[in-house]
């Protein structure tokens, strides 16, 4: 099992910054990918960025260049830097992760609200 708590959400003017964060309690080891996703309003679940135990990383192509994705393994944390914020990033972002036995949990979600 896999506890997943993020924190960091927020109202934020476009332009402005906000660094997410997924801490992870439980069988640890047996992450194998770290994703986060968002989903606005009347849309769909979006994924938007993942890391993988090997710290390979990816992106949708609407935040490349302004999100980073990261790990802190001694604190069991993956963090999102947002930078560049726009109005269209607003949503609930939500961690996921992928386990090696193929389980899956979710967080709680945070929310993220970027005015105009």
């Amino acid at each position: 099992q896999v506890q997943l708590v993020e924190s960091g959400g927020g109202l934020v003017q476009a332009g402005g910054s906000l660094r997410l964060s997924c801490a992870a309690t439980g069988t640890i080891a047996s992450i194998v990918v770290t994703d986060w996703y968002r989903q606005a309003p009347g849309q769909q679940r979006e994924l938007v960025a993942m890391i993988t135990s090997g710290d390979s990383t990816n992106y949708v192509d609407s935040v490349k260049g302004r999100f980073t994705i990261s790990r802190d393994n001694a604190k069991n944390t993956v963090y999102l830097q947002m930078n560049s914020l726009k109005p269209e990033d607003t949503g609930v972002y939500v961690c996921h992760v992928l386990t090696l036995t193929g389980s899956q949990y979710w967080g709680q979600g945070t929310q993220v609200t970027v005015s105009s």
